[in-house]
């Protein structure tokens, strides 16, 4: 379960046995939300935020935390992605302590 960002007490991840479309998992006490990346000619060109099944969502906050370190942060998650599931490479997590709004 690599983590890519910790975010104001939001933590951004992939699961392991991830699946395409290119997506991150944001977790808070338990509660969870996934925001799928859409890329066309290596470009970000949407973003859909949603609801994880059978898991309770992100709070308001928590979710308004998430969608700003995901769209700051998507050409990033998506080279991570790469890097992590074509490449094999190891992914080292990073620890966000300024707003990037």
């Amino acid at each position: 379960m690599p983590k890519l960002y910790e975010y104001f007490g939001i933590t951004v991840l992939f699961y392991s046995n991830e699946h395409e479309p290119v997506h991150v998992h944001g977790k808070c006490q338990g509660r969870e939300s996934k925001a799928e990346i859409f890329v066309l000619g290596g470009d970000v060109v949407r973003i859909d935020f949603m609801n994880v099944r059978g898991r309770q969502p992100l709070k308001a906050m928590e979710q308004a935390l998430f969608v700003e370190v995901v769209r700051a942060r998507s050409a990033d998650i998506v080279q991570k992605w790469i890097d992590f599931f074509v490449l094999n490479k190891t992914i080292r997590p990073e620890r966000i302590e300024r707003r990037l709004k």
